[in-house]
């Protein structure tokens, strides 16, 4: 049998995740931050949709193409892309969860728990970054690091207000950064530019 094979491709949609992402922090970290707006029902379904879709919906999509461009069509072939495949995965469907929890105003007290975790997977992503030398990278590995080690203490209330004020910045800064690596992501790939990434 005649097997179909694919020409590597440089365009791997990090992109599309990193804006994902980076949007989501936007919309949460200024509400945690400055308290406004102050939550009410419809504004934590907005914020559950607006999870749903950009930091869920695109990290999901990106981190399910790499994974399927690795090892099914074998179109990428940086080894560092398989860290991120595992991370826009499981931070995908991380904010698939989030959203809904959002939307029907569930209880957010396990997500202190969930926290742990992904304390961990982005220990893991600034060591494996940091190891292949993709320093931006790594360097938002840390600011999740940040957000979720915030994220334990805001999620059962410990040291409130403070901590979720401190959530709330680790949100901006971190998405402020995402902002980042979606310029540096597209202007690199589409205009030949050589930003840091």
């Amino acid at each position: 049998m005649d097997s179909i094979s694919f020409a590597a491709s440089p365009y791997a949609p990090i992109a599309l995740g990193f804006f994902g992402l980076g949007t989501g922090y936007l919309i949460l970290g200024p509400q945690e931050l400055f308290g406004w707006p102050s939550g009410d029902k419809s504004l934590a379904r907005s914020n559950g949709v607006w999870g749903f879709f950009m930091p869920g919906l695109c990290q999901a999509l990106v981190g399910f193409y790499l994974f399927i461009g690795l090892t099914w069509f074998h179109v990428f072939h940086e080894a560092a892309l398989y860290a991120a495949a595992t991370a826009f995965s499981v931070f995908g469907i991380h904010w698939l969860a989030m959203g809904i929890i959002k939307f029907v105003e569930g209880d957010a007290r396990p997500n202190g728990f969930m926290s742990v975790a992904f304390f961990l997977v982005s220990i893991l992503g600034a060591l494996s970054m940091g190891l292949n030398g993709d320093m931006p990278v790594a360097i938002l590995f840390i600011g999740l690091c940040a957000v979720y080690f915030f994220e334990f203490f805001a999620s059962f209330g410990l040291g409130a207000p403070a901590t979720e004020r401190l959530l709330g910045l680790a949100h901006v800064v971190t998405g402020l950064w995402l902002m980042y690596l979606t310029y540096a992501a597209v202007l690199n790939l589409a205009n030949g530019m050589h930003l840091w990434l």
